[in-house]
């Protein structure tokens, strides 16, 4: 018996709720939009943050994988990078005890090929022998212990495999002829690597290659491949850290004043921890992972405030069917379960609206994002984590109408007599404000950054970047560069022409070994340097403070260029005509020139030794270009290139689209605070507009009063007006400072940044404001109209 009243209570339950949803279309509709895109939003992060967590997680050795960095202290600061010695991986591996394997890799390049009638640029890399042994990167043929065994030998992807030879099975055994110089052996072919993994490569070739085609990466005073360990099962990562501390300085003398630490890093945590502070990696992308997650749960909760606003507002009209069910019996834990219950029924509607819109929205976010994001439908933890979700949410948002309503006392109900309080009023208007200052927070965010990208895109780098075209020297180019270069200057679009091993944008090779004339007893520290041809300084529109540029009127092959930052740390007073020894190589500078900015505005500008480029084995050719005649200068490059590479593809960059590419993270960032500002802002006014419907009821009696006594549509206007902004105004107090906080450490981490301005707060509170302003006006507008005698009556 008790349980048949049980279940005819909970049909009762229900199909008040579902009355209730149709009786008032309006607030449903409202309640379900606005929890409907918090959701969304909050879906759409938390995809983004798993994937990023995710990184290469799916090795199998992951937890015994370890990057290696160094850690530099000189002339009292300390710096890390993860650039090392080509010859460390092997020596680590010979001997210390706990480190199985170790492996080399260099950056990523993009080179040529041809195997038959096919040919095409891939992308890749050098690796040791043990790659495959450490990373999951299964083979469909060959095996990992000979796969980059041998010099000339070369592993490639399977879609390289199918783009030159069929097909994997076919590619194997077969040889590929590489930059038009050597023949490889495809020794390897590995599966297409996962998007999942922070490694992306179409080829590896063998570290013996590498350390062959680059004798500067046999000594110990030139760094840029990275090293990766893998230590044995059981080994102590501590103990190990410990012993290759001062690895270094088994092979060459140590100094006090310039010291060099070798430090591990779990390799998984590489990819979100790269940012380096005081030595050490402290930050990187692992920000933008936990801003994004805060953000996902505050849309969360500014939408879960909506539903508690606006649940709290039609209260007035449920307060009847309370009374009556207390009355007759109800106790107050089964009306708090009704409430919530209806609560949860709202959140299921928003959440199967909300899959819809992440579905309709993903295709968007990927190519904001860069990533390739699905709804893992298939996966029992996503339904799991949605469970989750939609009951988190549905408490949350319900908790606090149905504790509130529940209490309400039905003798007070039932004679009329029910009046809302003043603290009842002061918590709705604190989730109003708590609304709003996350939104404030975003909105002055956004504008941060957008005015940093901004500054950024448009700061002085020293050169101009703009009409500056890069070409990669490669194949015949390689030997006839200076004839190319040479019919390249009749073009009447080419203003001048010159070659470097790498771009101007990212300079990455560091360097030791260099000395002059009255160097202290100990080197003050790393360089970084360059490579490059006749021309680098006409071509950059450098500036030479003093000196001059490289000239085929002088035997330049041993001399030096250096910016104002190394000629600060080599302290000659008059530094043109001074000695300089770079890696055993005496000369002299030559010039000096301004400093430009050769790498992300992350960093200061470091100091840089130029020197002059030999014979090349690759690198790219600089071209600056009339800026009236873009489109016929690179269709007539592109014609010369062919003549001189009838086998190659002309492919180009523009220097200023290169520079923007170091800052993909920062333009993803700003465009996702553009889109959640505006979505919290909107969902936030949701909010608003349930407390001006709440005060417009509570207050209708008065209304008519006053305008019965001569108040004028204006008067009463501003009134309801000024209470509805109130809120506001103290979000706007707690959170712009707030914002300038955050902002301002996000800002530390460009070494050239922008102030955060008055007028960035001014725009943020005013953009609130007028939005909030607008929001409201409706039933500011609707109450202050409205017949004085109708208002009266209402009860």
């Amino acid at each position: 018996m008790h349980l048949l009243k049980t279940s005819c209570m909970f049909r009762s339950y229900i199909k008040t709720a579902w009355r209730n949803l149709f009786r008032n279309k309006s607030f449903s509709i409202i309640n379900i939009l606005g929890l409907a895109l918090g959701l969304a939003c909050s879906l759409l992060i938390l995809l983004w943050v798993q994937d990023e967590k995710n990184v290469d997680g799916f090795n199998t050795n992951a937890k015994f994988l370890y990057q290696v960095y160094e850690r530099t202290t000189a002339d009292g600061k300390t710096d890390g990078g993860y650039l090392t010695q080509g010859l460390l991986a092997r020596e680590l591996q010979r001997t210390i005890p706990g480190i199985q394997y170790a492996s080399g890799l260099e950056q990523n390049h993009t080179f040529n090929f041809k195997a038959g009638n096919n040919t095409g640029k891939m992308n890749g890399s050098y690796a040791d022998s043990n790659f495959f042994r450490m990373f999951s990167y299964p083979l469909l043929e060959g095996t990992p212990a000979t796969a980059l065994s041998a010099p000339g030998s070369i592993a490639i992807s399977r879609n390289m495999a199918n783009q030159f030879f069929g097909s994997a099975d076919k590619a194997i055994g077969k040889t590929i002829r590489f930059e038009d110089a050597l023949d490889l052996q495809v020794t390897a072919v590995f599966d297409n690597i996962p998007a999942s993994s922070s490694q992306q490569f179409e080829f590896l070739r063998c570290w013996t290659d590498y350390l062959q085609e680059n004798a500067w990466a046999k000594g110990w005073n030139s760094t840029s491949p990275n090293t990766l360990v893998q230590l044995s099962p059981g080994a102590d990562a501590a103990r190990i850290a410990a012993e290759i501390k001062d690895f270094i300085y088994r092979f060459k003398p140590k100094e006090s004043s310039n010291v060099t630490e070798l430090c591990l890093q779990p390799y998984t945590e590489k990819y979100l921890h790269s940012v380096f502070k005081d030595g050490r990696p402290d930050g990187g992308r692992i920000e933008y992972v936990r801003l994004f997650s805060i953000i996902a749960v505050f849309i969360l909760l500014i939408a879960c405030i909506n539903f508690m606003n606006l649940a709290t507002a039609r209260s007035a009209k449920r307060a009847k069917e309370v009374g009556i069910r207390k009355v007759v019996g109800a106790a107050r834990p089964l009306l708090i379960a009704q409430f919530i219950g209806e609560a949860l029924l709202l959140t299921l509607l928003s959440v199967i609206i909300a899959l819809g819109v992440v579905l309709v929205a993903l295709p968007a976010f990927n190519n904001i994002t860069g990533k390739h994001l699905v709804l893992p439908f298939y996966q029992p933890m996503f339904w799991v984590m949605l469970a989750g979700l939609l009951t988190i949410t549905g408490i949350v948002a319900g908790s606090y109408p149905a504790v509130f309503l529940s209490s309400l006392n039905p003798v007070k109900i039932l004679k009329g007599s029910l009046k809302f309080g003043h603290g009842s009023m002061l918590f709705r208007q604190g989730l109003v404000v708590f609304q709003f200052t996350l939104s404030i927070v975003l909105i002055l965010g956004m504008i941060v950054t957008f005015k940093q990208l901004a500054y950024i895109q448009h700061k002085n780098l020293g050169y101009d970047r703009e009409n500056l075209v890069y070409i990669p020297m490669e194949g015949g180019l390689i030997k006839k560069f200076e004839v190319f270069k040479e019919e390249a200057g009749k073009l009447p679009g080419v203003l001048a022409m010159a070659k470097m091993r790498e771009a101007p944008t990212v300079i990455t090779h560091g360097v030791g070994g260099i000395s002059w004339a009255g160097m202290p007893a100990n080197n003050p520290g790393n360089f970084s340097d360059a490579t490059v041809g006749y021309d680098f300084v006409k071509t950059l529109q450098l500036q030479v403070k003093e000196g001059r540029d490289f000239d085929k009127d002088y035997n330049d092959s041993a001399n030096f260029l250096i910016n104002e930052a190394a000629a600060a740390k080599i302290g000659y007073k008059n530094p043109v005509g001074q000695p300089l020894a770079f890696n055993n190589i005496q000369g002299k500078i030559i010039g000096v020139i301004k400093d430009f900015h050769f790498s992300s505005m992350h960093e200061n500008i470091q100091p840089l030794v130029i020197h002059f480029a030999g014979n090349l084995r690759f690198g790219t050719m600089l071209v600056r270009i009339r800026p009236d005649k873009t489109p016929e200068t690179l269709a007539a490059l592109q014609k010369l290139f062919k003549a001189f590479n009838p086998d190659y593809a002309f492919s180009y960059q523009f220097s200023d689209e290169e520079y923007a590419r170091l800052y993909n993270s920062e333009q993803t960032i700003s465009k996702l605070s553009g889109i959640f500002a505006f979505l919290a802002i909107f969902i936030s006014c949701l909010g608003l507009f349930g407390l001006a419907t709440f005060t417009a009821e509570q207050r209708t009696k008065e209304i008519g009063i006053r305008k019965i006594l001569g108040a004028s549509i204006t008067s009463i206007f501003s009134m309801l007006s000024a209470s509805f902004l109130k809120p506001i105004g103290i979000a706007m107090l707690i959170g712009l400072p707030f914002a300038n906080y955050m902002m301002g450490r996000w800002l530390n981490t460009f070494a050239y940044k922008i102030d955060i301005e008055l007028w960035m707060f001014a725009a943020a509170g005013l953009a609130t404001a007028i939005i909030a302003l607008i929001t409201v006006s409706y039933q500011s507008v609707k109450a202050s109209v409205k017949n004085p005698v109708g208002n009266l009556r209402a009860e």
